[in-house]
């Protein structure tokens, strides 16, 4: 099993100061706080002892999931998460924004990569968070644009948070929907690859996640109760489609590289 993406599933600031943590992943963290889904898919497995690798770039945007696919490739993994496209909209203005077009054919492009390299593979994809919603529940909080400010923290969704220009709130209303366009592109990319392949179906754009879910070192990464929330929601999703066929991932050891 490996993860692939951004600095969502390498857990950045999930449990350290601007460094991953990939024991807190959503996707393949063994820290009992966050019950993974390689924690939960080892529950149902057990006996076995599977190979799990983080291979998720913190900063990485579309354009990185490929470099990561071969990867996976190279280490014979048969499932993989993706969870990517939060680093194609958060920019540092509107305009350098990843075209939905582009993204769509990166990430396709990239699955059909792990399909060729590993046919019998598995891949779950996960949707881009609603940085819309992390706007709305941290504006009014000092210390949350503090660090955003500070760090220039997706500038294109949280600069200026409390104007309430017409220009900023249709700024951030663009790039709000740019998000859910990357997420419709997931949707289709994931049904033309079949039944191999479950997207999460907006579950983690639509989680009404509040600052207790998010680090207190940058008020944008998830914090383990986040990572913890993020697996909670997809992982039902994944339960559903253990439960319809046998395409399924199985969760058995790996062979040595």
């Amino acid at each position: 099993m490996a993860a692939l993406g951004d600095s969502i599933s390498a857990g950045f600031n999930a449990c350290g100061w601007y460094v991953p943590c990939v024991s807190r992943s959503w996707s393949t963290g063994d820290h009992p706080s966050v019950r993974s889904h390689y924690l939960r898919l080892r529950d149902l497995g057990p006996g076995t002892s599977p190979r799990v690798e983080n291979l998720a770039v913190p900063g990485s945007t579309s354009a990185g999931l490929a470099a990561q696919v071969t990867r996976a490739i190279s280490l014979r993994a048969d499932y993989v998460t993706i969870l990517v496209g939060a680093q194609d909209a958060c920019v540092p203005s509107e305009r350098l924004m990843t075209p939905v077009d582009v993204y769509e054919s990166r990430v396709a492009q990239a699955l059909a990569a792990f399909r060729a390299g590993r046919p019998g593979g598995r891949v779950f994809v996960a949707s881009v968070p609603d940085v819309g919603r992390l706007w709305r529940i941290g504006r009014n909080s000092t210390v949350a644009r503090g660090f955003w400010a500070v760090g220039r923290i997706c500038p294109s969704m949280l600069a200026r948070p409390t104007s309430t220009s017409a220009a900023d709130r249709a700024r951030r209303d663009r790039v709000r929907a740019r998000i859910s366009d990357y997420n419709a592109a997931l949707a289709r990319i994931c049904a033309a690859y079949g039944p191999a392949c479950r997207y999460d179906g907006g579950e983690v754009f639509a989680q009404p996640f509040t600052l207790d879910h998010v680090s207190r070192w940058d008020f944008f990464h998830p914090n383990a109760a986040g990572q913890r929330l993020i697996a909670e929601k997809t992982f039902r999703v994944m339960r559903d489609w253990l439960a319809e066929d046998d395409t399924a991932p199985v969760v058995e050891p790996l062979p040595a590289p």
